[in-house]
C-alpha cells in the first residue's frame, strides 16, 4: 500500500511558514538563514497558500518582530529577527533532542504585572505556553527544564521583565514531584495527543520504510507537516520527566517516531526546498 502524502489545509499560514523557518532555513548552512519570497510562495505553493495569502503573511509576521526583510536588486528576502531566533533556539531541542534526563530541579517564575499593561501580561502567558511552562496558579508558572532563559527572552520582548522573578529548587512537599506534575499537566490529554500522532505517522513511516517511494517534492510536504505537528508539542511538554511520567508513556514512542522519519525522508526533502528557494 502506498500512502499520498498529507494534503490538509493549512489554517494558519504564520505558524506554517514559521515551521519552515525554523527546520528547513535556519536549519540549512547554505541558506545563511534567510530566504527569497519568490521561492517562499513556490514552496508554500505546495500547500496550496496563494502568493497573496503569503504576503500578507510575512507582513504580519514581520509587524509581529518574528521576521525581517531585506532588499537586495529587485529581490526581497526574508529571515527570523533575533526574537524569532531566540524562539527556535528555545524549543529546537523539544524537538530535535537531544533528551535530557531531568536535574531533579523545579524552574519557577513569577510575575505582578499591573492591570495597565494587559497587552504585555497576555503576551507573555502566551510565550510561557509556547515555551511548556505551565500554571502552578494565576501568577506562578513552572518548568521542569532548565527553560529560564527563553522566558526571560519573553518577559523582555513582551516589556515586563521588571516585573518578573525567576527561580530554580527542589519541591519540598508536601505532596510528590509527580502530583506536583500531575497538577500543572494534564497527563491524560497530553498522552492521547501523542497517541494520536503515532496512529496518523505510524503507517506512512513503514510505508516509506518499505518502499522509499516518496518523490522529493512528496518528501518536502511530508517533512513539513511532520514538523508542524510534532512542534505542537512544545506548547504542552516541555519535555516531562520520564522518572514521573506513567510507564509506557506515549510521548517516547512518539519522540521516537517523528525523529526516524525524519531522517528517512529529510535528503529528499532538503533537495526539493534548495532547488525552489532560488
Amino acid at each position: 500500500m502506498t500512502l499520498a502524502p498529507e494534503q490538509r489545509p493549512v489554517t494558519r499560514p504564520n505558524s506554517f511558514i514559521y515551521t519552515l523557518f525554523g527546520d528547513f532555513v535556519a536549519r540549512d548552512p547554505s541558506s545563511n538563514g534567510e530566504l527569497w519570497v519568490g521561492g517562499l510562495i513556490r514552496l508554500m505553493g505546495e500547500f496550496g497558500i496563494s502568493e497573496q495569502a503569503v504576503r500578507q503573511a510575512v507582513s504580519r509576521m514581520s509587524r509581529q518582530g518574528w521576521l525581517i526583510a531585506t532588499r537586495r536588486g529587485n529581490r526581497s528576502y526574508y529571515a527570523l529577527t533575533d526574537r524569532g531566533r531566540r524562539r527556535v533556539e528555545a524549543i529546537s531541542p523539544r524537538i530535535y533532542g537531544p533528551v535530557v534526563e531531568w536535574d531533579g530541579h523545579w524552574r519557577m517564575l513569577t510575575y505582578t504585572v499591573s492591570e495597565n499593561n494587559r497587552e504585555g501580561r497576555d503576551g507573555l502567558r502566551k510565550d510561557l505556553t509556547v515555551l511548556g511552562w505551565a500554571p502552578l496558579s494565576a501568577s506562578t508558572w513552572l518548568s521542569p527544564r532548565d527553560a529560564l532563559e527563553g522566558a526571560r527572552s519573553a518577559a523582555e520582548a513582551n516589556g515586563v521583565l521588571d516585573c518578573v522573578d525567576f527561580f530554580a529548587g527542589e519541591y519540598m512537599g508536601p505532596h510528590s514531584d509527580r502530583e506536583l506534575l500531575e497538577k500543572c499537566w494534564n497527563l491524560p490529554a497530553i498522552a492521547e495527543q501523542y497517541r494520536e500522532f503515532v496512529a496518523r505517522y505510524e503507517p506512512r513511516l513503514q510505508t516509506e520504510r518499505a518502499r522509499g517511494a516518496l518523490r522529493d517534492d512528496e518528501a518536502f510536504v511530508e517533512r513539513m507537516w511532520l514538523v508542524h505537528d510534532y512542534r505542537k508539542f512544545t506548547y504542552v511538554d516541555p519535555g516531562l520527566p520520564s522518572t514521573l511520567l506513567p510507564a509506557h508513556w506515549p510521548g517516547t514512542v512518539a519522540g521516537s517516531l517523528f525523529r526516524e522519519y525524519y531522517a528517512a525522508i529529510s535528503s529528499k526533502a532538503e533537495y526539493f526546498f534548495r532547488a525552489q528557494r532560488e
